[in-house]
Order: C-alpha cells, then structure tokens, then sequence
C-alpha cells in the first residue's frame, strides 16, 4: 500500500457512502483521494446501511491510484465511535474528520488509526488523518491541531460552515473567509501539512471554480475539494504545473545544482536573481508535476 502522506497533490472528491450507483461512478473518475462520506453527505437515518455500503465499496471497487478515505461524523454527534471501526477495514487509507475544533478531537481518531494499524499489521503512521477545519474555534486552535497527532497529514478548509460559524454572507469572491482560508494554508505550511481548500458548492458554474481553484493555488494549497465529477478535470489543471512553468522550474534547479557544484551561491537566470526560497519554490512545482506524469 502507497504511504498516501507522500502525495503532492490532493484532490478530494466527496461520495455519499449511502449511494452504492455513485461510490461505483467514483471509483474510476481519477480524484486523487475518493472520500466515502458518513457526513453531510447522508441523511441521519441513513448512516448505518452507509456504514456497511462503504465496508462492501472498499471491499469489491477498484479505485485504482485513487486513495481510499472515509469522512467520520464529528466528536459531537455520537456517531463517531461506530464510523471508526472502518479503519479496520484491510482497504482503508485514512480518515476524514469533520469540524476539528482542537487537538482531542484530532487525538481521538490518531488513537484509532494507531490501533487499526497495528491490527492490520501496518508500520506506524501509515494511515492518514485529515482534520477540516470549519469553524471560529478550529482556526484559533489551528496551532494545537496541526501538532495534534503523527497521522494527521492535511489541513482542510470548510468555508461554508466556517462562514455560517461567524455570521458571514457568503460571495463568489470569498473576500470574507480570506482571513481562516490564509490562516489555515499558513499553519500547515508552519507543520509541514498540506492545506486542502474550499469546496466551490456551485458545480454548473465551471468558470467560478476555475477561478476559485487557481487562486487557491497561487494561496500555497495543494488540492481542493470536490463533489461532483465535472469539477475534477479543471480542478486538477489547476493544482498541476503547466509544460511551461515545469520546464522553468527545472531549469531554476539544474541551474542551482550547478552553482552550488562550485561553490557559488545566488545567481541570475532569464533577468531574475534566484536564491533559496525561489529553489524550494521550483522544487514544489517538479514535486506536482511528477504527479502529473504518472
């Protein structure tokens, strides 16, 4: 099994774990992460036949390179206890978990992981945690979250319930949750987390989430969340280099490679003095092109 901590790049696609038709559909669409939702996604009296369609989807479905995740309900709801026991299951990858307000919720389902890991045999920390950060409180915890626990590999910004958590009127421009959007994306870069962005819930407006997508990338996010298969492909674009900006990038690298080689240190290239940070940048952008080449 792929350590999935080692991806560059994460789309999340969220599937209703109460819909057999659309787990079948999302198994082959090619979402960098496939996240079998026990949450919004399912009516209340739903969740347990969700429970057992999601044990018989990661038991039968190929998802191929797709990582295999299901989104618990929240600490709060009393639903969580029963959802955790799918980190059992020989096929899971990691856990989603909603409304993470601070580092017990996160140390909570860390603790499962952990015992679902030596149950299968696995090598510590090879299950992933994803912890959603939607809400005023989980943006002033951010610090305690991020540093909660050793399986959690993301940070994911929730901007409707955030939005809704401290009376915000929701715009296409998103200039209102600006503040927890930079803060999150922020705090797992100060982690060494990836930052997964916000959900554009309008799936027909294709060029709002162009625009939406390429500016959570140009914010320092390495994904973003999805829900619907239109959504994939430019989403996708979008968090992946062009020909053009790679071919910069390795330029910028084997150009430093060579300085470095004789012991020099900034140099100029194309009329652009390049030092440390703007290597570390182009090593980014090679990072997430190789998923792209894969």
């Amino acid at each position: 099994m792929q350590n999935s901590s080692m991806r560059a790049r994460r789309t999340l696609l969220y599937v209703p774990g109460s819909d057999w038709r659309k787990m079948e559909k999302a198994a082959g669409l090619g979402a960098d992460c496939v996240c079998l939702d026990l949450e919004d996604g399912v009516a209340p009296s739903s969740k347990a036949e969700a429970r057992t369609l999601i044990a018989k989807a990661l038991s039968e479905l190929d998802f191929g390179n797709s990582e295999r995740l299901v989104r618990v309900n929240a600490a709060d709801s009393g639903l969580q206890a029963e959802d955790l026991q799918l980190a059992s299951h020989p096929n899971l990858q990691g856990l989603v978990l909603p409304k993470a307000a601070g580092a017990a919720d996160v140390q909570t389902v860390g603790t499962r992981l952990q015992q679902a890991e030596q149950a299968r045999s696995l090598a510590p920390n090879t299950l992933s945690l994803l912890a959603q950060i939607e809400s005023a409180m989980g943006v002033v915890n951010l610090k305690e979250i991020a540093s909660a626990d050793p399986h959690l590999v993301a940070l994911v910004f929730g901007s409707e319930d955030f939005a809704s958590d401290v009376g915000a009127i929701r715009t296409d421009e998103a200039e209102e949750v600006f503040y927890a959007r930079s803060a999150v994306v922020t705090y797992a870069a100060a982690f060494g987390l990836q930052a997964i962005d916000m959900l554009h819930v309008n799936f027909k407006d294709s060029a709002g989430l162009r625009r939406l997508a390429a500016q959570g990338a140009r914010l320092g996010y390495s994904g973003m969340q999805i829900v619907h298969p239109d959504q994939i492909a430019p989403v996708l674009a979008a968090f992946t280099p062009s020909a053009e900006d790679t071919a910069w990038a390795q330029r910028v690298v084997d150009t430093y490679e060579q300085h470095e080689a004789e012991g020099r240190g900034a140099f100029a290239l194309d009329g652009k003095m390049i030092d440390m940070p703007l290597v570390k940048a182009a090593r980014r952008v090679l990072a997430r092109a190789g998923i792209a080449s894969k």
